[in-house]
């Protein structure tokens, strides 16, 4: 069985790869896989906590799992409209660099 503080420092990880790669990364995809990063970061924070009120008071509390869902779900739905307008972008830029993507404005 895993620990709660291995779930916790691997929470921590994914979170600080995510920010990285959002922060430092240009192509639109690498800052789309940094974000969906954070949000299994936050995913897997939810679980080891509603994991770890079940072994410590023996209470069924499912939220934590259900709040999981919904991170994912949210995140299949971001991936899909995000990567339906990177297509745009890249259908007009040929490029998806994003300081470039500025100039689609009016």
């Amino acid at each position: 069985m895993i620990e709660f503080k291995t779930m916790l420092v691997l929470s921590a990880l994914l979170f600080s790869l995510g920010i990285f790669s959002v922060l430092s990364k240009k192509n639109a995809v690498s800052i789309l896989i940094g974000v969906e990063l954070i949000l299994n970061a936050s995913a897997l924070n939810f679980v080891a906590f509603s994991k770890f009120n079940i072994m410590r008071a023996g209470i069924t509390d499912l939220t934590g799992y259900v709040f999981s869902i919904f991170i994912i779900v949210l995140a299949a739905a971001e991936a899909v409209v995000a990567l339906g307008i990177f297509i745009a972008i890249f259908k007009f830029l040929k490029n998806i660099d994003v300081e470039k993507a500025d100039l689609m404005r009016w």
